[in-house]
């Protein structure tokens, strides 16, 4: 007997071993390798359609996120401009208020200034008058210490009152 060609007998009894570790495999352990394979293939095809799910919803994701994105742009402008117009108004507000508060001011000074200018003018009348009474009675002590002066001066007085 050599190891490289076997007897008659050998072949026999392992063709019988092979047929029969062939029938139990075919009988008890393809099914449940098939089974298995068969399980793990539709786990595969079931995480590939949950991984063609997952790409379709983040697509539409990425779409309302875009979108998103583009109504926060335009609410960002709309709110923006809105400041902007509020922020004009309230600068014309103040310019107005701000005018009218001058020429308030303005008109006050311009009463106040009147009002001083008035009360400097009698001031300066009442002075003048003053001055004049004082000047006019020293000419008159001085006229009329002569009796005959004070009455032409008298008369004289008297004529220019009436007219």
């Amino acid at each position: 007997m050599s190891l490289v060609t076997p007897d008659f007998g050998l072949l026999v009894w392992m063709t019988v071993i092979f047929a029969i570790l062939f029938f139990i495999l075919a009988r008890f352990g393809f099914p449940i390798i098939t089974g298995m394979v068969n399980k793990r293939s539709e786990y595969i095809g079931k995480s590939l359609e949950s991984a063609r799910e997952a790409q379709q919803q983040l697509a539409h994701l990425s779409d309302e996120q875009q979108r998103l994105i583009e109504e926060t742009k335009r609410e960002q402008s709309r709110i923006l401009n809105e400041a902007a117009q509020t922020r004009d108004d309230i600068l014309a507000e103040a310019r107005q208020q701000a005018r009218s508060e001058a020429q308030a001011i303005l008109s006050q000074a311009k009463q106040d200034i009147e009002a001083e200018r008035e009360s400097a003018l009698r001031d300066v009348r009442r002075q003048v008058a003053e001055l004049s009474v004082d000047v006019a009675e020293k000419l008159l002590r001085g006229s009329l210490s002569d009796a005959e002066k004070s009455d032409v001066l008298i008369g004289k007085l008297i004529d220019e009152a009436r007219r």
